[in-house]
């Protein structure tokens, strides 16, 4: 059950992920060319974000977390019922498998959230802004 645990907390904190990229995940694909929130926040004056830049990214954020607390909330109902279900003496397949179609569509969703939200960040900001966020992201002081 160990597996359904992690499925669980894993999309639970997913739903938070607008913290920071490590430098290994950044440079395992797509993600390196997003930027989460709090790498734009942080090196802010270094970036010269504008206000409205800055306003752009904390409604981002905010949606973000408009979004997923409802799927938080149907990814810990979706996760007890599918325990409930593996936890009987004679486990129903079918049922269990259709229960973890439904935990692993609300972690798809969350994921997309997550997503749309790095892709809002990205667009907020200037070509050069960018670059100096790669260049922060990869030096030393990251």
């Amino acid at each position: 059950m160990s597996w359904i645990r992690a499925i669980t907390i894993g999309a639970l904190g997913l739903a938070t992920l607008v913290g920071p990229v490590t430098a290994q995940e950044a440079d395992s694909g797509f993600e390196s060319h997003l930027f989460p929130p709090d790498l734009v926040m942080r090196h802010q004056q270094a970036v010269a974000l504008t206000a409205a830049q800055r306003d752009q990214v904390s409604q981002a954020i905010q949606e973000l977390q408009a979004d997923v607390q409802q799927l938080q909330w149907d990814m810990s109902a979706a996760a007890e019922e599918l325990t409930a279900l593996v936890s009987e003496t004679e486990v129903d397949r079918s049922a269990v498998l259709s229960q973890v179609d439904r935990v692993l569509d609300i972690e798809r969703q969350i994921k997309r959230a997550h997503i749309a939200m790095l892709v809002e960040v990205k667009n907020t900001l200037t070509p050069e802004q960018q670059g100096l966020l790669q260049e922060l992201r990869s030096g030393p002081a990251e």
